[in-house]
């Protein structure tokens, strides 16, 4: 029998509870909303941030050799201001490199450097190469793309934040954990079409609204916590429509796991159209309306 959140327990306890026990059962409430309340806070500032999300403003294929990097026509990868050419990106044999013409407004790492390794995402911290507001940084995916990013851009500078659903702690829901075989993958397919394989951890079961219903969690055995992409029947009816991200409490034990929806949250690709996002596998697209989290963002870019 599965058990939910407290405030949905309390409706089988006895009515005839002593002063105090009311006065715990009140005082846990309260620690769940404050929790929650922190929770969205600390989501708010990062995306605050000047090199959030809300900052993403391109997002740029390279091709093997020499890649030239500026504002001004003629370069292979236009941005928007800075010098006329900040220097190229070089793509040889898997590896990359900026070479820069000694121009004092570049900067790598925030130094002034005329040639210089770039790090990429997959490998570590990405190396920033930045002039005024703007930088940009290598990922790969499949192929490797630069990130440009404004610290100025109009979707940050109009920031008012992300709507919530209302916090319910009944979204707070203890449920069975059943731990996946040693090995067990699942392909995972982002906006680009790529696909990839994800270690599954385990399957996440629990009774909702008189149904069962269960997800399964992206994680390892050196994971804290285990990772939900999930879709429901509010996706593209007042919350993103191609799903939301999620993380449970900590990791399972003894065959439980606690997830809280309230934490449900948006992908990247709600805020940018430059994000790489995975999007749910079919196994975890619910039929079920998920009240709770994050809702559905449309950046104001001015």
């Amino acid at each position: 029998m599965i058990v939910v959140a407290l405030s949905l327990a309390l409706s089988f306890a006895p009515t005839h509870l002593r002063a105090d026990d009311k006065t715990g059962i009140a005082n846990q409430g309260e620690t769940h909303r404050q929790a929650i309340e922190a929770w969205r806070a600390n989501r708010h500032e990062r995306l605050a941030r000047t090199d959030g999300w809300l900052t993403l403003v391109g997002l740029e294929w390279l091709k093997d050799g020499e890649n030239r990097i500026g504002s001004g026509e003629g370069n292979d990868v236009r941005v928007s201001g800075g010098p006329t050419y900040w220097g190229s990106v070089i793509l040889q044999d898997d590896q990359l490199s900026f070479v820069s013409p000694g121009n004092d407004g570049v900067t790598v790492n925030g130094e002034y450097l005329q040639k210089s390794p770039l790090i990429f995402d997959t490998q570590g911290d990405p190396t920033i190469v930045a002039s005024d507001t703007l930088s940009f940084y290598a990922i790969y995916r499949k192929s490797f793309a630069l990130r440009i990013k404004d610290s100025k851009a109009p979707a940050l500078l109009n920031f008012k934040g992300v709507e919530n659903y209302e916090i319910n702690e009944s979204w707070r829901i203890n449920g069975r954990f059943i731990r996946a075989e040693e090995g067990a993958t699942i392909e995972i397919v982002n906006v680009l079409g790529h696909v990839s394989d994800s270690p599954v951890y385990g399957t996440f079961e629990f009774d909702k609204d008189g149904k069962s219903h269960s997800l399964l969690g992206i994680g390892t055995e050196d994971s804290k916590r285990l990772w939900f992409i999930f879709a429901d029947r509010t996706s593209g009816r007042g919350t993103y429509g191609a799903g939301r991200f999620l993380y449970s409490d900590s990791m399972p034990e003894n065959d439980r796991l606690v997830v809280d929806f309230n934490k449900a949250y948006n992908p990247p690709c709600a805020f940018n159209p430059y994000s790489t996002c995975p999007l749910p596998p079919q196994r975890n697209r619910m039929d079920l309306l998920v009240t709770a989290g994050e809702k559905d963002f449309h950046p104001d870019s001015g």
